[in-house]
C-alpha cells in the first residue's frame, strides 16, 4: 500500500525485475486484476509490470469524496514519486483509465515516460457534447447512474455483458470473475466515477499530448459497445503521429477477448 493522503493508501502490485516498467491503469468499475493476462505474459518476456487499484476500487482505500480525473491523476503521480522509476516507462490506460492517463500525461508529463497506450479508452470524451458528435449520448451514463441507485448488482451484471463482442465465448466463469472485481468497488466510488465518465472533457489534454510528440498507440475493439470505435478515430486523428491498432474480434475488453494480440501489439509498440 502506498499512502497518497492522510488515511488514504492505494494498493499497488509490482512484478519487480530490471526490465522496462509498464504501468497499468484499470477501467470502471474494475481493478488492476483485469490485467492478469498482460502481467503474466509481459513479466515472462522481461518487462516489469506495475498496476494500482484506483481509490475507491479493488483493495485501495475507499473515501467518501474525490472521484474525478484530477484527483486520480494526482494519485498516480504520488505513486510514481514513491516508486522512483529512474528508467523509461510506458503507461497503459483502459476505458476510464484511458481518460485518467490522458489527463495524467497532460498534467504531469514525466520526463521518463516513453510510450502511452490508450486501450478501449473513454477519451477524449465518452459522451457527445457541443462540437463533439462522438461517443455515447449523455442518457447512456444517466441510465447507468440511475440503475446504480436502484440495483447496483443487476446494473453491474448487465454492464459486464457489454464488455465482449461474443460473451458466450468467454463463459460464465469470466463474467463471474469480472463481476466480483466490480462489486468489490465502493458503491459511492462506482456512482461518482460514473458521473466523471459522463462529464469529463479531455480535448485540451489530447491536444497537449499531441503537441509533445510522444509515441502513442490507440488499441480499440471494433465492436465496442461501451466506448464506441469512433472514439479511437478521434484520438488517432487528434494525436499527431499516433498509431491505431484495430481489434476486429473484440468488444470493449479487448485485452481479454484478444489477449494474445493485445500482448503482442503492446510489446511490439513499447519496445
Amino acid at each position: 500500500m502506498i499512502p497518497v493522503e492522510a488515511n488514504i493508501s492505494l494498493h499497488v502490485e509490482d512484478t519487480g525485475g530490471n526490465g522496462k516498467p509498464v504501468f497499468f491503469v484499470h477501467g470502471w468499475p474494475l481493478d488492476l486484476k483485469m490485467f492478469e493476462y498482460q502481467f503474466i505474459t509481459l513479466k515472462e518476456n522481461g518487462y516489469r509490470c506495475i498496476g494500482l487499484d484506483l481509490r475507491g476500487f479493488g483493495m485501495s482505500a475507499k473515501p467518501w469524496q474525490d472521484y474525478n480525473y484530477d484527483v486520480f491523476a494526482d494519485d498516480i503521480q504520488k505513486v510514481m514519486n514513491e516508486l522512483k522509476l529512474e528508467q523509461k516507462f510506458a503507461i497503459v490506460g483502459f476505458s476510464m483509465g484511458g481518460g485518467i492517463v490522458m489527463h495524467y500525461v497532460a498534467k504531469y508529463y514525466p520526463n521518463t515516460l516513453s510510450h502511452v497506450v490508450f486501450m478501449g479508452a473513454a477519451a477524449p470524451s465518452l459522451t457527445k457534447r457541443d462540437g463533439y458528435p462522438h461517443g455515447q449520448d449523455r442518457a447512456f451514463c444517466d441510465q447507468i447512474i440511475t440503475r446504480l441507485m436502484q440495483n447496483r448488482p443487476k446494473m453491474i451484471s448487465d454492464f459486464g455483458n457489454m464488455l465482449f463482442h461474443n460473451p458466450e465465448s468467454q463463459g460464465p466463469e469470466m463474467a463471474n470473475w469480472l463481476f466480483a472485481q466490480s462489486m468489490a468497488a465502493a458503491p459511492y466510488a462506482t456512482l461518482t466515477s460514473a458521473k466523471s465518465l459522463r462529464d469529463e472533457d479531455l480535448r485540451n489534454d489530447m491536444q497537449m499530448i499531441s503537441d509533445r510528440n510522444l509515441p502513442v498507440a490507440v488499441f480499440h475493439g471494433l465492436h465496442d459497445k461501451v466506448c464506441p470505435f469512433d472514439l479511437a478515430k478521434v484520438m488517432n486523428n487528434g494525436i499527431e503521429g499516433s498509431k491505431l491498432v484495430q481489434f476486429n474480434e473484440s468488444g470493449h475488453a479487448l485485452n481479454i477477448e484478444e489477449k494474445e494480440k493485445t500482448n503482442e501489439e503492446l510489446m511490439k509498440f513499447i519496445t
